[in-house]
């Protein structure tokens, strides 16, 4: 017999599990499903994030509702839009086999007609984010006289976002007699006031101790002066040639700014925070998913959801200000059982937090030294060769041995590999030639000098460019600084500060590449509207801004081929950071949009750019 079904989970469920899977149930699991199958009792349950927690409440819930009753029978509530679909694409899952379960998501920046739609047809099953969820009972089109679960699932985040009022609401429209369930990676104080509001006589049930980090993950910590955290930053990224990773700032602004400017170097990178628009965020996961994005740049509360295999690091490039936020951040990786590192950038006054994590966690802290130029060629170049031992090679290449053979049989095998290793490696080699120490004491005082935003884009003389596309075309700053690469074949490390306005936009270049960027513009359109590039006249910035013509300066316009306008982009409402609200007062969000361009390095460094309920 299956190991899921001596724990009383059904052979239908066991089968689509089993297809997910899923061998063995976790601790967490193990525990949790047998109690919550009696179905009659309120239930604590704790343990680390990545540990199963979404099946160990989704089996048992599959296994008590009442297909034949299409009305809502359980109600979950998570903090956040990519939890909510993580979980109900979970429940879908697991349900394959049943028969036709229905499993409504109800979320902010998505259309709430078309969620109301699918909740009239009836649900029995509904995940959602409190402050659509409240928007939709307050539009008299549900009715929760038959739920029979709630769940609240990040308990203690949904209280750190602000929610409590919203779930207040929510679950005095829900029966009495109901059973709660509360799902938590940490016990706040605010978690355990909200098990006695809400439960009585809980089973409670903590795997691990309480508020633990993961066993299986190794947490480092660099100290770097502020001016160089950028610069520190991109080393230990270069350091690791095969990272998959998530890095976490405090900010909104922090994430779009070290998003653009890892996009100007050349790495595979992106943004995610609570500016986007859902259909910029699902873009963004969709190409992390897909492994074409190497670095994730995201908010605290826009990660929480992710669920993406194989994250390799965590690098919190910001410790966070709650302090038990970091388990959450840690917990994107060494899911399921496997291995992971969890970073920190910090200056040297933020010792203190530290060792306040290593208490609430209850793992030490390794500390280790920033690599050196040296070690970072060492690395890159021996991963390279590593990669080419490794590769598989396809057999279509016989046809062009003898050529091949007949180009190099003047050259030794040793010439071969220098060569070889030279055409990959020299920019490395270029860039961290003579590069100076980056580590600062622990005792070291910090400087306060802050510096300019610009100071993680490359030095020189910039040119401040006009051009007629704006955010009302769907275009980002991180759209837009792609767009001028893509067409005058430049690469990011050349651009600079980039506004985007409604119907246009201010970008600079360098200005030795001017005539390239004019050049590059030449006969191009997007959507059938003529481009036109502009540079900017000097003075009265104000008054640039207002115009709506385009006179003055020198111009070139020209057509784009393909030019693709996507659909305009709604971003939700939100209160309490990057917390999900509802869709009222839509309203545009930024975001950066990284390219698969090939990784090149940049001399560019960063000033610490610092920003519950």
């Amino acid at each position: 017999m299956n190991l899921f079904e001596q724990l009383g989970i059904g052979p239908k469920t066991v089968q689509a599990i089993s297809e997910l899977g899923f061998e063995a149930p976790t601790p967490i699991q193990e525990q949790a499903i047998p109690e919550l199958l009696k179905g009659n009792r309120d239930f604590v349950g704790l343990a680390q994030t990545g540990t199963g927690k979404t099946a160990a409440f989704g089996l048992p819930m599959l296994e008590l509702i009442d297909l034949g009753l299409r009305q809502p029978q359980a109600l979950v509530l998570c903090p956040t839009r990519e939890l909510c679909l993580q979980i109900t694409n979970d429940l879908v899952n697991f349900s394959k086999y049943l028969g036709q379960v229905s499993v409504v998501a109800v979320y902010g920046g998505a259309s709430i007609i078309n969620q109301m739609r699918d909740l009239k047809r009836g649900a029995h099953i509904i995940v959602a984010t409190p402050g659509r969820m409240l928007d939709i009972i307050n539009r008299n089109v549900i009715n929760f006289d038959n739920v029979r679960i709630s769940v609240l699932d990040e308990a203690d985040e949904m209280l750190n976002m602000g929610f409590q009022e919203d779930i207040n609401a929510i679950l005095s429209h829900t029966p009495d007699t109901k059973n709660t369930w509360l799902f938590s990676a940490t016990m706040p104080n605010e978690v355990r006031r909200i098990s006695q509001n809400y439960m009585t006589d809980p089973f409670e049930l903590t795997v691990g101790n309480r508020n633990e980090g993961n066993s299986n993950i190794e947490h480092e910590y660099y100290i770097a002066k502020a001016r160089d955290k950028y610069a520190a930053f991109k080393r230990l990224v270069d350091f690791n040639p095969e990272i998959f990773g998530i890095v976490f700032c405090r900010t909104k602004i922090e994430t779009q700014e070290i998003a653009e400017a890892l996009i100007r170097d050349g790495y595979n990178a992106d943004a995610l925070h609570g500016d986007l628009s859902q259909q910029q965020r699902d873009k963004v996961m969709k190409r992390y998913r897909d492994r074409s994005l190497q670095l994730l740049i995201a908010t605290d509360v826009a990660a929480r959801g992710i669920d993406v295999n194989d994250v390799t690091h965590v690098i919190n490039y910001s410790l966070p200000d709650d302090v038990e936020s970091y388990t959450h951040r840690s917990g994107r990786t060494a899911r399921a059982g496997k291995t992971g590192v969890s970073m920190a950038i910090i200056n040297s006054k933020e010792m203190g937090k530290i060792r306040q994590i290593e208490r609430i966690i209850k793992k030490k802290f390794t500390k280790c030294d920033i690599p050196s130029g040296f070690d970072v060629c060492e690395k890159q170049l021996f991963a390279l060769i590593h990669k080419v031992h490794n590769v598989q090679v396809n057999e279509q290449i016989d046809q062009y041995l003898e050529r091949i053979n007949a180009e190099f049989a003047d050259v030794s095998k040793e010439d071969i590999i220098k060569r070889f290793a030279s055409l990959e490696f020299n920019r490395f080699l270029d860039y961290y030639k003579n590069a100076p120490d980056l580590n600062a004491r622990a005792d070291e005082r910090e400087s306060r000098e802050r510096g300019d935003r610009n100071t993680m884009r490359s030095g020189g003389k910039f040119t401040r460019l006009f051009v007629n596309l704006g955010s009302l075309d769907d275009f980002t700053r991180g759209d837009m600084l792609r767009y001028v690469c893509d067409n005058a074949h430049v690469s990011g490390s050349k651009i600079g500060r980039i506004d985007v306005k409604g119907v246009y936009s201010f970008f600079e270049v360098e200005s030795e590449i001017v005539d390239k960027v004019f050049e590059g513009f030449k006969q191009k359109d997007f959507n059938g509207r003529q481009v036109r590039i502009e540079i900017s006249q000097d003075g009265d910035r104000k008054r640039e801004e207002r115009r709506s013509g385009f006179g003055g300066g020198r111009s070139f316009s020209g057509n784009r081929e393909g030019g693709e306008r996507r659909g305009g982009f709604n971003g939700n409402r939100e209160r309490g950071g990057d917390r999900d609200r509802n869709d009222r007062g839509d309203r545009g969000g930024r975001g950066g949009y990284g390219g698969n361009r090939e990784r090149k390095p940049s001399n560019s460094g960063s000033d610490d750019k610092r920003g519950r309920w």
